[in-house]
């Protein structure tokens, strides 16, 4: 890769420096492999600033800065940066699926965190095909069904069975297998294999050093309560119990663990529908300032959306910053959180109260909206954008587009960044009307 930016190749811009461009990659590369994020961050602006706008070497560079801007938490700039660089990446360098593979990860990465989860597939599908080396394929897939098990839970089933066919021709340490070994655990209790996520858990828990682990981190913690998680659900309260308290959940020996000065679950009712036997595991990370860093969900008995919707709600989730830095960092890390909704007051759905109309206003002017579908979203998407291609040949600016926009839009597998772009396109044809 250095051969690559160095120099001598056309397009890269020739300054009088008292260091080459060659060495300035190779300080940024070698502050990139550092703790030191805001010197790498650095250094990587200066090569930015040294190589030609528009070039392959610039959107080298641009995705090369993309992680680092994410580390410093200014994930909008590392989205954009990712976007510019992909878009100077030539698509038939093979020698760039390396760059080509980490912008993908990085989107999928800040879409997952934002729990754009649609969006999240998206990207991550995107860098699975675009990486090379199976240790960079195993990399996007293992991102990847964490998002499509709540998305399209058998699309993350047949993604693990990609990852299997790899990781048996691949030498995995123990802990890297168990990671898998989790999501699969996790896939399983979100389509109710209970006896099949009881069964993985456990090997998890095995390969992570089994029950006898003198000292656990965050990572046994976690698929201990999968294991309890899968007791529970199974009717085994004792071994649910039993898998619950070694994950060390309540001996907190310094600090407390109080509830959040914010700490709301999500009304009943709403754009997802939420009802009061719907019941999720939200688990989450609780930065230094007392904000919520991260939140995914881990189970919900309302399917992919239900999920999504308990998440949001711990997302707005804080703590005052002094009671948070009293409490140990391993109590913050990998929270987990079983949640109901709140009968207080049940809101309504304002998309349901809005697409009523929508739909009536359309049948008066003699269009009809193509049927809600009865099955799970991701397999009715193909058939509403092959809806909406057909009606966009006929008229892309008639009614029946915007009906099949409708549609499309409304599909929860779509990303937001892609809906956003419908919505605007379906309101500028109901403003044309």
């Amino acid at each position: 890769m250095l051969a690559m930016i160095c120099g001598s190749v056309p397009g890269v811009a020739q300054t009088a420096a008292s260091t080459t461009v060659q060495q300035d990659f190779e300080a940024a590369a070698v502050l990139d492999a550092t703790p030191d994020r805001a010197a790498a961050l650095a250094a990587w602006e200066k090569l930015e600033a040294r190589t030609k706008p528009g070039s392959r070497n610039r959107g080298i560079v641009l995705v090369r800065k993309a992680p680092v801007l994410f580390s410093l938490r200014r994930s909008d700039e590392s989205v954009r940066a990712a976007r510019a660089g992909l878009a100077l990446l030539p698509a038939g360098d093979a020698s760039l699926a390396e760059d080509r593979t980490r912008a993908f990860l990085i989107l999928g990465q800040v879409a997952t965190d934002t729990l754009d989860y649609a969006g999240a597939v998206t990207a991550l599908e995107q860098a699975e095909a675009a990486a090379i080396s199976s240790a960079d394929k195993l990399g996007a897939m293992l991102s990847l069904v964490a998002v499509q098990t709540f998305v399209d839970p058998a699309a993350a089933a047949a993604t693990l069975a990609r990852s299997d066919t790899l990781i048996a021709n691949s030498k995995l340490d123990n802990r890297t297998a168990a990671r898998f070994v989790r999501e699969r655990t996790i896939q399983k209790l979100n389509t109710g294999d209970i006896a099949g996520a009881r069964a993985s858990s456990l090997q998890a828990v095995k390969l992570l050093g089994g029950m006898e682990t003198a000292k656990i981190d965050p990572m046994d913690a976690a698929a201990r309560s999968d294991a309890a998680i899968a007791f529970l659900l199974g009717g085994n309260a004792d071994e649910a119990r039993r898998y619950m308290a070694y994950t060390v959940a309540g001996r907190m020996k310094k600090g407390s663990f109080d509830p959040a000065a914010e700490m709301r679950s999500p009304d009943c009712g709403g754009d997802a529908g939420l009802k009061p036997n719907d019941v999720a595991v939200v688990e989450f990370n609780i930065a230094d300032d007392g904000t919520i860093e991260r939140a995914r969900p881990i189970y919900a008995a309302g399917g992919g959306q239900v999920a999504l919707e308990f998440a949001r709600a711990v997302k707005g989730w804080s703590w005052p910053a002094a009671d948070v830095q009293a409490i140990p960092a391993f109590y913050r890390y990998n929270v987990r959180v079983e949640m109901r909704c709140s009968t207080a007051f049940e809101r309504p759905s304002i998309g349901d109260g809005l697409g009523g109309a929508f739909e009536q206003w359309l049948a008066d002017k003699g269009v009809a909206v193509p049927p809600a579908p009865t099955g799970p979203a991701a397999a009715a998407l193909g058939a509403q954008r092959a809806e909406l291609a057909s009606a966009m040949i006929q008229s892309p600016n008639g009614l029946k587009t915007l009906a099949a926009l409708y549609r499309v839009t409304g599909n929860s597998t779509v990303a937001q960044e892609e809906r956003a772009a419908l919505h605007a396109r379906g309101l500028a044809i109901a403003t044309a009307k």
